[in-house]
């Protein structure tokens, strides 16, 4: 058998029926809608739900949604801290130099080398960096977040003035 020898088995390929051709034969006059009544009748709009708010209007207009839980940290490379002065790095010496923005959590990643020991504070270290800096001969401190152990206080313009 080859691709010209393929035909749908007899009978099963049928011509659509054509209704609403007059009342000479099958599907003349009312074409199978029935009498009366919403559905003989072509007014209802894609989407109808029967007087129910529809579903495109249900659902949110905006793409995504922002999650007020999310924890953003201002990322610090190895190669940042290389030529960083001093041996001691701290989010506070970080602030003053101009690396990160006052009140941001810090997290420490591996981009760069790392010649001489560090003594990092941060309030997270990439497990890559965390050896750089060790093997390094240097030590890390990872500082507790400011708002606990759980999550963080949901941000957003409804919860500001709770």
């Amino acid at each position: 058998m080859k691709l010209h020898d393929l035909q749908p088995a007899p009978g099963s390929n049928r011509p659509k029926r054509r209704v609403a051709r007059g009342i000479g034969g099958k599907g003349g006059k009312t074409a199978g809608r029935g009498t009366k009544g919403q559905g003989a009748r072509d007014t209802i709009p894609v989407g109808f739900e029967g007087g129910q708010l529809p579903l495109s209007q249900r659902i949110p207009k905006l793409k995504g949604f922002t999650n007020p839980f999310r924890v953003a940290y201002a990322v610090v490379n190895l190669d940042t801290l290389a030529g960083f002065a001093g041996d001691q790095v701290s989010p506070g010496t970080l602030v003053a130099a101009g690396l990160v923005r006052q009140g941001a959590l810090v997290k420490v990643l591996a981009r760069g080398e790392l010649a001489r020991p560090l003594q990092v504070e941060a309030h997270a270290f990439s497990a890559a960096a965390r050896s750089v800096i060790e093997g390094a001969g240097g030590s890390v401190q990872v500082l507790p977040p400011p708002f606990g152990n759980g999550r963080p206080p949901a941000r957003g313009n409804a919860l500001t003035n709770r």
